[in-house]
């Protein structure tokens, strides 16, 4: 199958290439005979009805430093491309959710992945309130009085932001911990947006579990362990990527929520794991393949365009029938 592919991302300069899910993406892409385009996000055009962006021929290497070479830009219109993939980084603010408004004039006859709209109706932490008994006690709310009588009850507490990502804002306050009305204040200072509270996880020592889905089925796991001293596993703020397999729980969690993420056209997804819960449900731009790819041979980029083909050829289908 040949298909013309526009990658919205963030520079590609600035990537690592050892790391970068995007990157894997393409060079799998490339290995398949994919045309690619790259664009910016911000080079998006919407004009007398049809949505357009400035894009440039990419071609991919993995070789540091010399690892992508670009053609000469052009404006194009992107109902003339089969597959969009929308993999520009958080945060999830009105930049990116006015880019999945846009994205929806040309969704589904060209293909976008994640579905722009599933996309916007997802944020990774309001997102997982919707399945039943897979999260750890949880508050989510502006209200002081509120959180002061959650952190009565359970003690030990995080608490971050409703919108942050890659572990920004995440602070851990222990039973005598006195910082909390200081930090409240100072999220109410920066934040119009209530915070999300949770009991604290003590297995978040021993790693937190970064497991990718597609098209609702687990492909593979990572382990990301934290540093020493630090409550969060994330992989940029130090934490360690280790092989990891899936427990009966993590299966059962994955299965809860597999289904709906199938609907929603939802294909590419990251879920972090603490233990027995289920803590966010990342759709925007996950990571973790190269690393599941390095510890267990899984090619999930693969996967990926696997369920991609699957489903243009579905949509194909259906628009001749």
């Amino acid at each position: 199958m040949s298909l013309a592919v526009a990658i919205q991302m963030d520079p590609i300069e600035t990537i690592d290439i050892d790391a970068d899910s995007t990157f894997a993406l393409a060079l799998e892409a490339q290995k398949r005979g994919y045309g690619l385009f790259h664009y910016l996000p911000q080079n998006l055009v919407f004009k007398s009805g049809r949505l357009y962006a400035r894009v440039r021929p990419l071609r991919v290497k993995r070789e540091r430093g010399r690892h992508f070479e670009f053609g000469d830009s052009s404006v194009v219109d992107l109902a003339t491309m089969d597959v969009i993939l929308m993999r520009q980084d958080p945060p999830f603010d009105m930049a990116y959710i006015t880019a999945t408004h846009l994205l929806e004039h040309v969704h589904p006859q060209t293909l976008v992945v994640n579905d722009p709209a599933s996309v916007r109706n997802a944020p990774e932490k309001l997102f997982v309130t919707h399945f039943e008994g897979v999260m750890p006690p949880t508050l989510i709310t502006a209200d002081r009085q509120e959180i002061i009588a959650f952190r009565e009850e359970h003690e030990d507490i995080i608490i971050k932001p409703l919108f942050g990502n890659g572990g920004a804002g995440v602070f851990h306050i222990t039973p005598g911990d006195e910082n909390l009305t200081a930090l409240l204040e100072l999220f109410t200072t920066l934040y119009r947006e209530p915070v999300i509270v949770q009991r604290y996880v003590p297995e978040v020592r021993a790693g937190d579990k970064r497991i990718i889905l597609v098209d609702g089925e687990p492909a593979g796991a990572v382990l990301r362990v934290p540093a020493r001293g630090e409550a969060r596993a994330n992989l940029h703020v130090g934490g360690k990527a280790v092989k990891t397999t899936l427990t009966p729980r993590e299966v059962e969690l994955c299965h809860a929520i597999g289904p709906t993420l199938r609907d929603q056209g939802l294909v590419f997804v990251g879920i972090d794991v603490l233990g027995d819960w289920l803590t966010e449900i990342n759709v925007t731009s996950p990571t973790g393949i190269q690393e599941i790819e390095r510890f267990d041979g899984t090619n999930v980029a693969g996967l990926i365009w696997d369920a991609i083909e699957r489903r243009y050829q579905e949509q194909r289908s259906s628009q001749s029938a």
